[in-house]
This record gives structure tokens, sequence and C-alpha cells, in this order.
């Protein structure tokens, strides 16, 4: 019986299992069923994701791809003066312009090149070997032949490689270095210049009918290459004005060697006009313009396919001058006309508003003693720097006044011989004392005493003078009376927004050079710039703000009408560079001393040749004892401002290393100056 059992539940048991197991193979396969699609219904949400969820941002992509910028030149902005007038436009030249398409390799620019080179010349100038090198060996035949000849070639790396081929070729013996390899080069170095889609000029100047019909005969034969228009300067007033406003490059002068690399980081091709110098090099982000922008399509060879201009450009913003360009004719002749000769070394002059800081004018000739020749050169006036002589003798009263050793009520020293140490310096009347005198700080001025300056310095140095004594002062002074002159613009760049300004000669200090601290008193030591002259000037004509020259009033738009100045963008207001710290009162004795210098009294007044000046002219005349080639000459130099009641122009002007009988002098150039601004600028004498 219990064997039955047995039997009965071991086939139970196993009949079970078979069972349980044939139920398993369903449940798989219905879990890879659910799996498989689950799988299906994320593959199905993903196919939407992207086609419709993310769908424009990968058309986005897919555009990117397909589409590219291609900019294009503009228009540069125009200079003009401060009537309005044109001084430095544009001209439409013919050009042979570039596109770099993509896709395009050296050695389709070369190919390019070399056609091209067949139908027009370039200037070679400024070619170098290394760029010729680089043509050459765009070649692959060229570069494989070249490798063939260098030993060890196949071991070296591909900068190695690259560079033994270029030394090769540059040694001489590979390729004779003719006129028409280095028209080919330049062509090649200029296409190579050029960013993707963008344009540069290959050829500017003086393209001719002959050239244009060619390159445009052939163009569809080198792709990028098309007849295109430059703007170039040209200068409707005379070319004069250049030596202000600067230079724009050229094709033969190509970007600014010391500036190519920030240039061409900024977007610029090589050959692009960019300004070189002075206002057009400072103003060049406003004169540039925005370049214009066009859609390029291209196919899936680089191949462009279609263009649509999305951006006609903006020409560039123009710029209107302080200067009056018929003064600026004016001055630039008066200074050449009263050019001395000798050792003279030239004449400088400067007119400016004091009330603003405009430059009116500004003009000056250099002279080589060695052969006459005398050059034009109106930055002369701010950045040669001359020993200028008494004109100063105004910074060194005011730095008295307000060091308090003297003071408007009590201001009055004997102008005498000052002896110290052996020596003797003295005022230009009074050689030997006979001609003592007592006088006040507006007398001393009008009479142009040296020896009052001396005092003064002695005093600021708490020197107690005693004639024949030993000149014991403390070095410190130097420092003093310097740092007076800087409040009014002596010794100090002016601020005037052009570069290549010069801050001037500053000599020697210390207790070994003591006794030049007198020279510096009365304006015989330090050299001071004529620009810097009439900043000093104004400071003192507009109460005491030292104010920043300038030469740029407004920045300007282009009226789409009719081509000439539009709204005013931006003006530059008047900015005060420091506040003199004197009173109205201690000023008042300067300005009294520099009337009474050309309406004074005194016998010995400096300025007397300016009193029939229409209207009243206030002035400090200057006079230097200066050495030119061992050979002793005389500087002078003249600091005025008009009318004296109400001053609205100050003129300085400098005359260095006259010979000691030249036919010109300070106040004749003076008075010539001041008639031309009154004709000029105000249009009517005593307006």
């Amino acid at each position: 019986m219990g064997n039955f059992f047995g039997k009965f539940f071991k086939r139970r048991t196993r009949s079970s299992r078979q069972k349980s197991e044939a139920n398993v193979i369903p449940f798989r396969l219905n879990l890879i069923f659910i799996i498989v699609g689950l799988l299906f219904v994320v593959l199905i949400w993903k196919l939407a994701d992207l086609q419709i969820i993310q769908g424009k941002y990968f058309q986005s992509v897919v555009n990117n791809s397909n589409n590219a910028t291609k900019y294009g030149n503009v228009e540069r902005g125009m200079i003009y003066d401060s009537t309005g007038k044109l001084i430095s436009g544009n001209q439409a030249q013919r050009a042979i312009t570039y596109t770099r398409l993509p896709n395009v390799n050296p050695s389709d620019m070369y190919d390019d090149a070399t056609k091209l080179g067949s139908y027009i010349k370039v200037p070679t100038k400024k070619l170098t070997d290394r760029q010729i090198a680089d043509y050459y060996l765009a070649n692959p035949t060229n570069s494989k032949n070249v490798a063939k000849t260098i030993k060890n070639y196949e071991n070296m790396s591909v900068d190695n490689q690259q560079t033994a081929k270029l030394k090769k070729v540059m040694n001489g013996g590979v390729i004779s270095f003719n006129d028409k390899i280095k028209n080919n080069a330049a062509i090649y170095n200029s296409m190579s210049g050029a960013y993707k889609l963008s344009t540069t000029f290959v050829k500017y100047n003086d393209v001719s009918n002959e050239e244009m019909s060619l390159v445009g005969e052939h163009a569809s034969e080198m792709p990028g290459v098309a007849v295109g228009t430059n703007w170039a300067r040209n200068y409707p007033d005379g070319e004069n004005i250049k030596m202000l406003t600067g230079g724009v490059s050229s094709n033969e002068a190509g970007l600014p060697e010391n500036e190519v690399n920030k240039l061409l980081a900024q977007g610029y091709s090589q050959n692009e006009s960019v300004g070189t110098s002075n206002l057009e090099s400072k103003y060049e982000p406003i004169l540039k313009g925005s370049k214009s922008q066009t859609n390029v399509k291209m196919n899936s060879d680089g191949q462009i396919i279609s263009q649509v201009k999305k951006y006609a450009g903006k020409r560039g913003d123009n710029l209107q001058l302080t200067v009056n360009s018929k003064f600026q004719k004016d001055l630039e002749d008066l200074v050449k006309s009263n050019q001395a000769g000798g050792n003279a070394t030239g004449t400088y002059a400067v007119a400016m508003n004091p009330k603003t800081g405009a430059v009116i004018g500004m003009a000056g000739v250099d002279r080589d003693p060695k052969t006459g020749k005398v050059t034009e050169n109106d930055l002369g006036t701010m950045a040669t720097s001359i020993t200028m002589g008494s004109v100063v003798k105004g910074a060194t009263v005011a730095g008295a006044l307000m060091d308090k050793v003297i003071t408007p009520e009590s201001s009055v020293l004997t102008d005498m011989p000052i002896k110290n140490g052996g020596g003797t310096k003295s005022s230009w009347f009074n050689k030997n004392g006979e001609a003592n005198m007592a006088v006040n700080a507006a007398g001393a001025l009008e009479v142009s005493s040296n020896s009052y300056m001396m005092q003064l310095a002695m005093k600021e140095a708490n020197f107690h003078y005693v004639e024949g004594g030993q000149l014991n002062m403390n070095p410190a002074v130097f420092n003093t009376l310097r740092s007076y002159f800087n409040q009014f613009g002596l010794g100090i760049k002016t601020g005037i927004d052009i570069p290549g300004e010069s801050k001037g000669i500053q000599g020697p200090g210390g207790f070994a050079n003591i006794g030049k601290a007198l020279d510096e008193s009365y304006g015989n030591y330090d050299g001071y710039t004529t620009m810097q002259l009439a900043q000093y000037m104004s400071t003192i004509a507009n109460g005491g703000y030292r104010l920043q020259p300038y030469l740029v009033q407004n920045i300007r738009e282009t009226n789409e009408k009719n081509g000439k100045l539009g709204r005013i963008k931006n003006s530059t207001k008047p900015r005060v560079l420091n506040k003199v710290p004197i009173s109205t009162e201690q000023l008042d004795v300067i300005k009294q001393g520099f009337y009474q210098v050309v309406h004074g009294s005194n016998k010995y007044k400096t300025g007397g040749a300016l009193q029939d000046i229409s209207p009243e002219v206030s002035a400090k005349t200057g006079t230097a004892q200066t050495f030119y080639n061992g050979q002793e000459t005389v500087t002078l130099s003249l600091v005025s401002y008009a009318p004296s009641d109400d001053p609205q122009v100050v003129i300085a002007l400098a005359m260095p290393n006259l010979p000691a009988d030249a036919s010109v002098n300070n106040t004749t150039l003076a008075k010539q100056i001041y008639q031309a601004y009154w004709k000029d600028v105000q249009n009517a004498p005593g307006k």
C-alpha cells in the first residue's frame, strides 16, 4: 500500500512540474512582446520629437551648414571744416576684387593668381621673399619638386618640411624672382589675406581700361575674381590738410605694418583701406562704417548658387573739425613767409578758442639750417619742444601769488642785476644796474623783468639773497616752479585728440644745476611746445580752467538726399583738465600785466608793436638766448589773446634759433595772424 501511494505521488509531482514549465513559455513571450511594444512607442515618440518638436532647430542647423554671410566694403566717412566745407572726401575708383569662396585651397588660389597675373599688374615693392616662396609652393607640383631636393626630407616633421622648402626657395636657385613671378606672388598674397567669403582688393589704384576689360572677360575662369569699386581719398581744398587729417592706406602700402595683426583680427583684409595716421587713424572706428552683408547659399560642393543682400552696409560717419580751412591756409602761408634763414630751425603758430579749447588753426614749418630746405609740418606745433623764453613769466608770477610770497596788494621788488657765486644775470634792459627800478608784478610782466622772476624763485625757495653770495638754494625749487607751470599746461601733455604729442623737455635739476633754477623762472631752461603755450594762455584768458585742446567738434551722419552733412550724432564738449587754484584778484594781476605789455606806459614795454590792433590785444612776448651748431641764436615767442576784455581767440607762436639780425619777428607775425583771423573766422574786424 505504501509503495502504491509513493508511486502515485511521484507521478503527480512530475506531471505538475511539466505543466508549470509549459506555462512559463507564454509568459516569457508576452514579456518580450511588451518590451518590444514599449520600444516601438519610445521610437515613435522620439521620431515625433525630432520632426515636430525639434524640427525647427535641426532645420536651422542644416541651413547654417548650407548658408554663409559675405561681407562687402562701404564708403569711408568724410571730413569737413568748422564751416561745413568738405576738406577730405571720397572719389570712386575702379577696382579688381577677390572673394574667397568656401573649400578654396592654396592650389586653387595659385591657379587664379597666375591667370589674373596675365591680365593686371600690381605693386610689388613691399613683396617679401617669403611671400614669393609661399606663392611658388602653393602649386603641388612645385612643392613636390622642391621636396625632392631636400636631404632627409621624409624623416622631418610636417612643420620642418615646410620650413625647409621655404628656405630652399628663398635662398635662390629654385626659381628666378622675375617681374612676372613677383606680380603673381603679390596677387596671391592679396588673395590669401582674405577670410572665407570676405572680399579683398587685389588692385584699386590706377586700374586701366584694358585691365578692367580683360578681367571682366575672363572672370568666369577665376572663381571669386570680379570688377568692383573702391573709394579713395581726395582733397577738394588742397592736400596740405592731410598734415592734420592724416593718411589712408593705399593698394601699394597695404595695412600698416605695426598694426597688421590687430587689423586682420578685426576683420580687415590685407589690402583694405584704413587710416594710417593722425585723425584718420584715431577715428578709424567712426570713419570706416559697417560692411554690407549678403546671405550666400551654397551646394554640397561649396559652390554659390544664390545670393541675397540682407544688409546694404552703412557708410562711415563724418568728422567736422574745429579748424577753419580758409584761416588754416592763411596761417600756413604766414608761418612759411616769416621763416628766417641762418640757423633758424622753423616757425610754428596755433590759434585756439580759450573758452572751449577748440583749435581754430595750427601751422608750422621745419627748416634744415644745413640745406636751407623748408618743410611744412603743422604737427610741429605739438611735437617740437622749444626753449620759449619770457612768455612763461605769467606762470611764474601766478605761482608766487598762490605761494603767497607776493600778494596783489604787495608785490613791489627792485629790478637789479642778480649776482651769485661770481656770475651775473639781469633783465634785458638793465645789464649793469643803470636802469634799476621798482616794479610790481604787473609792471614786471610789462617790461619782461628777468630779475623780478629770479627774486620770486628765491623767495619760493626761502632763500635770502645776498649780492655776491653763494646760491645755496634748496633744489626743491625746481619742482615748485614746474608744478605751477604744469597747472597751466607747460611741461605736460595738453591732451589734444591727435597722436604724437610731446610733453616738452625738462632739464636736469639737483644742486649741481641750482643756477638753472633762476633760468627756469624766466623761461630760459625747459622746453615747451607751441600748443602748450596756447593752452597756457587760454587758461589765463578763461579764468584759470586748463581745457583740453581738440580738433574734432562733431561726429555727423550723411544726408541721404543730397550726400552732404547730416544730423549731429555726437559733439565734443569742453573738458576741464584742472582748475588752477588761483583767486580772481590774483589772476587779474597777470591779466593787467599782459595788457600793459601792449598798452602800458613804461618805455621798456615789449609788445607796443601790437597796440594798434583792433580789437585790443593782451600779450606776453618771449626772447630766449639759445645756441645752434655752436653759434649764438635767439628764439622769439609770443602768447596773446583778443579782445582783452572778452577773449575769443588765443594766438601763440614760436620762432626758434633766429639769427640776431633776422628780418622777421614775433610781433609782426602776430599782427598778420590776427588780421587773417578777423577776416577769415569772425568775418569782420572787431566783431
